[in-house]
């Protein structure tokens, strides 16, 4: 269908094309150093009219293509710079023209001159991944979570990430995996400073490690690519459960060969969850509420140092340090109705929370403009301790035993990589790479109960030491061709994981190894001007999670606990995918999945001892279709944005369950996000997003829906800027449902709503762009470290 699709719209634009060609060129300083986001404009040369508008790619150069037979004038501009234009460029057909720039220094005396700037453009997508630019959007973006809202189709809920229907999110930060804690802390903990651009990666190439059956969310901090001197100060405040705060610091300079970067912050979150579960034991009902507020106080120290040797030679180190502390008391009271009769059970679970996380990454970089080799080492040392205990409050006619729970955790990764690429012509380039990664993961639960006498003994059916040593190495080669119209892209993936769990309270071990062979493929096609489509192929797996394969057994409440699996499977998944682009933006796209021995979070209840239990098995397969419709928002005067609607079908089964598992479920997203100029210089910015529900694992959840609202304006010749940021303002709380085997239970989950933070953010010292871009690689397997909340 897709196949006969892409051929009708190819013959009917065949008929329509006209001959066209390519201006390109460089855009360089008087040193000959490149000037990368340096801004390009296409002019008719009689009318004067801008007809399109690049940014400089990072090796300097730009490219305007399907340009039609006539006069042109090409335009090159950044701040710092003299703005510059081309001669007449008169384009004959099949002919392609080559213009270079360089660009003369301009410091403005009066920094309230006006420079006007091609806009970036705010949504863009290729065969393999679409990309959302945030590096002038307005909202405060306070962690990790505000981030996630601005991705389309993105869901946000009980802590969990999906889009388009599907779980197993990945979150990268500049192409390195961060996820060193679980999903809920990375949310809440991480900030957001400093973030230029978001890429949703749908469908990885071999370069990307093989890991993960969802998609990739690479989150890109903003480069110090600048020359001179300058720095940022921010200060955050804010309402949402409680009073919370933040306060960063960062400065960067690059003269001569040095580049180097330091900043420092320090916040304090605030944060609420609320949890009811109502089930059916038999002929009782299980009322069980939990109100869990969170005031983490977490300290970020980060530095890096890159230093030029020469044109070609470029070497560097980068550090971080990053520790958390937080202590919280979750109130829990579950009332239990039997034949007519009331019982309460009220229990704190107080939690005692550090984690410390150290980073240290060298590396060393050779570029000739034809060869590119990089070589990178990353070390990760992530420890946390942790005590909860879990304790009866006041009298209660339910027999219950106060427990107590130290666990302690340490990660080491080592991971070396080293990868080529070469340029073979303007039209060519091949990639090759080689990577290794060593992790150590001890994970140690000791598990305490009360005696009669007040006493806490240990519980030997709980207290469990479990180590991991794993080693796992792959090996890539990728080529990318570009010819005329058509563009191709494919790559194999070689990966083999030798794993080693040992239980030492139980005296067993597991050995695990896996060697297999990953392809992906993508083709593009150039079909007009504006218009181009792209089909891709990825085909991936998933390693279970360290943590999931802990044979521990935690409680969060009386009557609820998380138990692991040593047994898990990795689960494979084949990924198909067909877009339609109109000015590189999305408009239109459709995409299948398939993944057998997918990895599914299974809730169970044991009408015995009425208590539910959650625990990660491999489920037969998951099957998900998504169509995806874009639309950007300029042609509604003065509005900059996009706007669309996902519909996605997902499907879990297995007949090997008993009773059989099929859920199935159609449903609908529509999000947007847009901006609009204020009088008085004011700018605004709204995000917004409808879901009609779908299925998050096991639970079927009703329609959600959310909206945020942000206002600033800038000071002091553009140097001061003030943001205040209205969020969740829609009062929808999650509203599921468990309906299997015996299990009957509604789930309500609710947060902070109608939120506000005020942030100032003062820019000093002087900068202007300068090249240089190096992406960081690290370990994968770091996205498989959790830890208990």
């Amino acid at each position: 269908m897709l196949k006969t699709l892409l051929n009708t719209i190819l013959f009917l634009a065949s008929f329509s094309m006209l001959a066209q060609s390519t201006i390109t060129g460089k855009v360089m300083d008087q040193s000959k150093e490149v000037l990368s986001f340096a801004n390009v404009v296409l002019y008719d040369s009689e009318s004067n009219k801008p007809l399109k508008a690049v940014i400089v790619e990072d090796n300097g150069t730009y490219t305007f293509t399907n340009v039609k037979n006539g006069n042109y004038v090409v335009e090159a501009s950044i701040f710092g710079f003299k703005t510059q234009k081309s001669i007449v460029l008169n384009i004959d057909a099949k002919k392609n023209v080559t213009f270079d720039f360089i660009l003369q220094e301009d410091i403005p005396e009066n920094l309230d001159e006006v420079v006007v700037v091609a806009k970036k453009p705010v949504i863009t997508q290729n065969a393999e991944k679409l990309v959302v630019n945030l590096e002038n959007s307005e909202m405060v973006n306070s962690n990790v979570r505000d981030i996630m809202k601005k991705m389309p189709g993105v869901l946000v809920t009980n802590g969990n990430i999906s889009y388009a229907g599907q779980g197993n999110v990945r979150i990268l930060i500049n192409g390195k995996q961060t996820n060193y804690m679980d999903m809920q802390t990375l949310l809440r903990e991480m900030p957001a400073d400093n973030i230029a651009k978001i890429e949703l990666v749908q469908q990885p190439g071999a370069e990307y490690d093989a890991d993960g059956s969802g998609a990739l969310i690479n989150i890109i901090l903003k480069r110090n690519v600048k020359l001179g001197t300058y720095g940022t100060l921010k200060s955050m405040v804010g309402y949402t459960n409680d009073f919370t705060f933040r306060k960063s610091a960062s400065i960067a300079s690059f003269k001569d060969k040095i580049n180097w970067q330091a900043s420092a912050s320090y916040s304090r979150g605030s944060w609420r969850e609320d949890l009811q579960i109502i089930r059916r034991v038999g002929n009782d009902v299980y009322d069980q509420f939990s109100r869990s507020p969170f005031d983490p106080n977490t300290l970020r120290l980060s530095a890096g140092l890159d230093y030029y040797i020469n044109e070609k030679h470029t070497t560097g180190i980068s550090l971080r340090r990053t520790g958390s502390s937080s202590n919280r008391v979750t109130d829990n009271v579950t009332n239990i109705t039997s034949n007519g009769t009331l019982d309460v059970l009220e229990t704190d679970n107080r939690f005692e929370r550090d984690w410390k996380l150290y980073v240290i990454n060298p590396y060393y970089e050779y570029d000739d403009e034809v060869n590119k080799i990089t070589l990178d080492f990353n070390y990760v040392d992530y420890n946390s301790t942790n005590e909860n205990n879990l304790l009866q409050i006041g009298q209660s006619n339910i027999a219950y035993d106060n427990q107590r729970y130290f666990q302690d955790a340490d990660y080491n990764i080592y991971t070396y990589q080293a990868d080529y690429k070469r340029t073979l012509s303007d039209k060519a380039t091949v990639s090759a790479g080689f990577k290794y990664s060593n992790v150590d993961s001890d994970s140690d639960l000791q598990s305490l109960v009360q005696t009669n006498t007040g006493e806490f003994v240990n519980n030997v059916n709980q207290t469990n030491r479990f180590i991991i040593d794993e080693d796992i190495m792959a090996a890539y080669a990728k080529l990318n061709v570009k010819l005329d119209k058509w563009s191709f892209s494919g790559g194999l993936r070689w990966e083999q994981s030798e794993t080693t769990g040992t239980s030492q309270n139980l005296n067993t071990s597991l050995d695990r190894t896996i060697a297999k062979l990953f392809p992906s493929l993508s083709v593009s096609r150039e079909i007009t001007d504006e218009i181009a489509a792209n089909i891709a192929y990825s085909y991936r797996i998933q390693r279970p999670s360290y943590e999931t394969l802990n044979p521990f057994v935690y409680y969060y409440d009386p009557f609820t606990f998380e138990e692991g699996n040593p047994t898990l499977k990795p689960a494979l998944t084949n990924s198909f995918r067909f877009n339609l682009t109109y000015e590189n933006q999305p408009f239109f796209g459709i995409s299948y999945s398939r993944t057998n021995d997918t990895l599914f979070e299974l809730i169970s209840q044991n009408d015995t001892t009425s208590e539910t239990s959650r625990s990660v098995i491999n489920l037969a397969r998951n099957e998900n279709w998504s169509f995806n419709f874009f639309a950007p928002l300029s042609f509604i005067k003065g509005l900059e944005g996009y706007t669309g609607i996902i519909v996605n079908y997902n499907r879990f089964m297995s007949e090997e369950l008993t009773p059989v598992l099929d859920n199935k479920k159609w449903n609908m997203t529509w999000f947007t996000s847009a901006e609009y100029k204020l009088p008085w210089g004011i700018q605004s910015e709204v995000s917004g997003y409808y879901t009609s529900g779908g299925f998050e694992g096991q639970i079927e959840f009703d329609w959600i829906a959310g909206l945020d609202i942000a206002f600033s304006k800038k000071f002091m010749n553009d140097q001061l800027k003030v943001s205040v940021e209205l969020e969740e303002i829609l009062d929808r709380k999650f509203n599921g449902a468990i309906n299997y085997d015996n299990i009957n239970a509604n789930i309500i989950s609710d947060f902070p709503r109608r939120n506000v933070f005020l942030q100032l953010s003062y820019s000093f010292g002087k900068k202007y762009n300068k090249k240089k871009n190096r992406k960081n690689s690290a370990g994968d397997e770091v996205d498989r470290i959790k830890t208990q909340q």
